[in-house]
């Protein structure tokens, strides 16, 4: 049985001592594994550095949990609830630690790797090893920006997405389950698609790289800093969802097909992206949302020009 309180970290990198801070912090014992005794001596050092990040944002809970360091997780594997492998991004040497993992913990353990490009369905080849096994995609560093993606492989149990999603909101963080395996996860798929029209726009002389970065820093970042890009659109549309789709939607369907990038925005679809907006907020509460984010937009373009005075 395993160690509910329990987390095995294989890697200490600085993701995964990222992710030791934050669980220690959240009162779990955590075992932080690594075969390279360099790594084990520095890992001291890199873990007091993710713990001021967690004190700086604000996010310290202060729970007594401990972290301790191993060259292999042989004492610790057989009992930990849930073990995070942060090891180097090459498939065979993850499809060898998975299939380490699978012979040595416990049948109830949730197994992840915090791969930011390899699927679980290529790490573990066969069905009937996926269902315990999925990826847990962090955003660098996560120790303050706690948000991690859940992405299933095709046979992994609805059950053991759930708890890999308990273990982590008990950490802090916010889970997002994807609904199946896609390239990238989420997030690299919208960063993607930003960067490679900032290189378009670029290779097109459309305008430079400095041009590029004011009109993120300046004008898009800090309202996407407070909402994404569905509520941002509605909070810039009176009418919401339906009124910005219509008065939007053929621009950006031209643009997109431009770029060969062709999105149908049919009615169902937005009939969908509503009806989920409606359920995060109603239509009458949208003016007194706009009103906070001018608010809150103009606080955190204070605090941004604060730090940028700092940048070196």
């Amino acid at each position: 049985m395993t160690d509910t309180h329990h987390v095995t970290i294989l890697g200490a990198g600085s993701i995964g001592l990222s992710f030791a801070a934050v669980f220690a912090d959240a009162g779990f014992e955590v075992t932080v594994c690594d075969p390279d005794p360099v790594r084990r001596d520095q890992a001291l050092g890199g873990l007091a550095v993710q713990r001021d990040a967690i004190a700086l944002a604000g996010l310290q809970r202060g729970l007594p949990g401990q972290v301790t360091f191993a060259a292999d997780g042989s004492a610790v594997l057989p009992t930990s609830a849930l073990i995070i492998e942060c090891g180097p991004e090459n498939l065979s040497i993850k499809q060898a630690i998975f299939a380490d993992l699978l012979a040595r913990c416990s049948a109830d353990a949730i197994l992840v790797t915090a791969s930011s490009a390899i699927p679980m369905s290529q790490i573990l080849p066969a069905s009937a090893d996926q269902r315990r096994c999925l990826v847990a995609h962090p955003v660098n560093p996560p120790a303050v920006l706690r948000m991690i993606e859940l992405c299933p492989a095709p046979a992994t149990e609805p059950s053991a997405t759930d708890r890999a999603a308990e273990l982590f909101a008990a950490a802090g963080f916010e889970p997002v389950r994807l609904g199946h395996e896609i390239e990238g996860f989420v997030l690299n798929r919208l960063q993607g698609a930003v960067l490679r029209e900032a290189y378009r726009l670029v290779d097109e002389g459309v305008t430079d790289v400095a041009g590029i970065e004011a009109v993120m820093r300046l004008g898009l970042g800090p309202r996407w800093a407070l909402s994404g890009p569905f509520e941002t659109a509605e909070l810039n549309t009176p009418g919401g969802i339906r009124a910005h789709a219509a008065r939007m939607g053929p621009a950006y369907a031209r643009m997109g097909s431009a770029r060969g990038e062709t999105v149908d925005w049919h009615a169902s679809l937005i009939d969908s992206v509503d009806a989920q907006r409606r359920a995060e907020i109603a239509a009458d509460q949208l003016p007194a949302r706009a009103a906070w984010r001018a608010r809150a937009v103009a606080r955190l373009v204070a605090a941004r020009d604060r730090l940028m005075g700092e940048r070196p």
